[in-house]
């Protein structure tokens, strides 16, 4: 007899193995010679090589069926073993998948979330070795989402716990007092970015079990005060309406097992002039810091509508105070 042990990799196992391992007690029913064992990420089998074999085969499609369209049907699950399900990895998807960006994982309704540009892919490839990156950039290209897109990556393989969001509530001073309703209903409109970008990468009921039980936590940035965020993604959005101590306070809230990721645009300062921007601060003082890196976006890296590339380099032409991004780019 032989043993083999097959690693669960990008995926919820218990999105993998279905409800009350369902999944996994089809595969059984269609290897009954094989002992199969699932256990926390892996699943461990017992059997003839060639059984083996077969099974590798069969749940390494299975598995990549998940990672394009987030779950699979009964009959589609019969389908794979009657060998008429249609094959992900051909290579004509696999061209579709990676044409155009980098797969951070996949969302809501098999929706592929990407690094799209050189400098989302730089901002991907800085965390893996990094523990606090400061994405700076103009409007529309893509920080945010980017950033979230890591966070819900992270929570997935289980690299982390929980998932915090930040920002300041409101610019120039988090001043809710004037806005109608509770705490909630004040702040909830400045975190929308944040709320947009999880509904495009986890379901709907896992999204609000997931805020239910503060495994994602979306809140204005005075909230961090006092607190020690460890075992956790941190994303701080819209920094550049952090005073100095408030970013200062943010960063050292910073616990074991944690990465942070701060994103803002230095051309849309909201603060009152008397308040200098903490970011501005940051970037002249932290760099050069093992563990803490830079990722600078342009208008290259815009995503949204192609006028948007346009608006920004016109409003750069105009403004008095110009910033020089050239310095940045590869």
């Amino acid at each position: 007899m032989n043993n083999k042990e097959i690693f669960i990799e990008h995926i919820d196992p218990s999105e993998a193995f279905g409800v009350h391992n369902q999944n996994l007690k089809t595969f059984q029913l269609h290897f009954p010679q094989l002992k199969i064992v699932a256990r926390g990420n892996q699943v461990i089998l017992q059997g003839t090589e060639s059984d083996i074999a077969l099974f590798e085969e069969k749940f390494e499609h299975f598995l990549q069926h998940i990672r394009q369209f987030g779950n699979i049907t009964e009959q589609q699950l019969e389908s794979l073993f009657l060998g008429t399900l249609q094959k992900e990895n051909s290579p004509s998807t696999k061209a579709d998948i990676s044409e155009g960006g980098e797969v951070i994982l996949y969302g809501n309704h098999a929706k592929v979330i990407k690094a799209k540009t050189p400098n989302q892919k730089k901002m991907v490839s800085l965390m893996n070795n990094n523990d606090i990156l400061f994405a700076i950039g103009p409007a529309g290209t893509g920080k945010t989402y980017t950033a979230v897109a890591l966070a819900v990556r992270a929570l997935k393989n289980k690299e982390i716990k929980r998932i915090i969001l930040a920002r300041p509530a409101v610019e120039a001073g988090e001043n809710l007092g004037f806005l109608p309703g509770d705490l909630k209903e004040k702040i909830d409109p400045y975190l929308r970015p944040l709320y947009d970008a999880l509904d495009d990468m986890i379901p709907a009921d896992k999204l609000k079990s997931y805020i239910e039980t503060r495994v994602i936590e979306i809140a204005p940035m005075a909230f961090m005060r006092g607190r020690t965020l460890d075992n956790a993604y941190v994303i701080l959005d819209e920094a550049q309406n952090a005073t100095d101590l408030q970013l200062k306070m943010f960063l050292t809230r910073m616990g074991p097992n944690a990465k942070f990721i701060i994103t803002g645009d230095l051309t849309q300062i909201d603060l009152p002039k008397k308040n200098m921007s903490g970011l501005v601060k940051a970037v002249n003082i932290l760099e050069g810091i093992k563990g803490i890196e830079f990722a600078y976006l342009t208008f290259e890296d815009v995503v949204r509508h192609k006028l948007v590339k346009n608006i920004i380099k016109a409003y750069d032409k105009s403004t008095e105070i110009k910033l020089d991004f050239s310095k940045y780019r590869e």
